[in-house]
């Protein structure tokens, strides 16, 4: 039985590759991103976020599923840039469908500055 999406592929991302990596407390962290030249095609699809307790405080994260064709340089370090600007962290190491390199599937989370 084949794997198949379970979406089209018709939002349009960036990637962003991690170029170096500094040492922080002992944990190693990228330093910068550089946007990689070739569009990613994939499916994105929300659920209205994730619902986590932080020191009593109930706060809701913005998280998605993506589906894409395998690209190898899909990493866990790497990041996604959507066209209106927002940036989404890869959470845990994308998995490759049946180790067979024709789809990508993994979750995101967004990054953000404000409170």
């Amino acid at each position: 039985m084949n794997y198949r999406p379970k979406g089209p592929f018709n939002v349009r991302l960036v990637l962003q590759i991690p170029q170096g990596q500094k040492s922080y407390n002992g944990v190693r962290i990228p330093s910068g991103y550089t946007d990689s030249p070739d569009i990613v095609n994939a499916s994105f699809t929300t659920y209205g976020g994730t619902e986590t307790n932080v020191n009593g405080v109930i706060v809701v994260e913005e998280t998605a599923v993506v589906e894409a064709w395998y690209r190898p340089d899909i990493t866990s370090g790497c990041r996604i840039k959507t066209e209106d600007g927002k940036i989404y962290e890869i959470l845990g190491a994308p998995e490759d469908i049946k180790q067979r390199h024709q789809f990508l599937k993994f979750k995101i989370r967004r990054l953000r500055g404000d409170a």
